[in-house]
């Protein structure tokens, strides 16, 4: 979990989060999420353009450099669904995620809202720690699922 010590270490190293877009080199997280991750291999860039702006963006910084990023797709009142979490390699094992989503759960526009939703294949343990599970009932879900369309 995330405490006091860890939060401190993250400043302390120089690192920031924040939810201004202005500072997020947006062409930076791109190339890094199709290149570096699963889920949004095949994305194309417009996409992932249209979901910033539409989204709740954190950015990890250092040295004016974005390190790590999260979006949160929310109507603020209700529901909240995280995505696109990541922290650059060469940045990992310090915390980051950890500060990442504590920085998201503590966010003063996402209290009180009656679910929360993320979806992953690898990183359970960590989520675990802000008390996400496994779908009570995953029978109550559905989805459509169509695959990034590419000219």
């Amino acid at each position: 979990m995330v405490t006091d010590e860890l939060i401190n270490n993250c400043i302390q190293n120089g690192y920031s989060i924040s939810t201004d877009k202005q500072l997020l080199d947006v062409d930076s997280v791109y190339y890094l999420l199709v290149n570096e991750s699963y889920w949004a291999k095949g994305m194309p860039e417009d996409v992932f353009k249209r979901a910033v702006d539409n989204s709740i963006c954190f950015g990890i910084y250092k040295d004016n450099v974005t390190v790590g990023f999260a979006r949160v797709i929310s109507d603020k009142a209700t529901f909240a669904y995280i995505c696109d979490v990541f922290i650059s390699e060469e940045h990992r094992g310090h915390g980051l995620g950890k500060w990442l989503i504590h920085t998201i759960k503590s966010y003063p526009e996402l209290q009180g809202l009656r679910r929360w939703s993320l979806a992953t294949k690898d990183a359970h343990s960590l989520y675990e720690q802000f008390g996400f599970v496994p779908l009570a009932d995953p029978n109550t879900w559905m989805e459509i699922k169509t695959p990034y369309i590419t000219p």
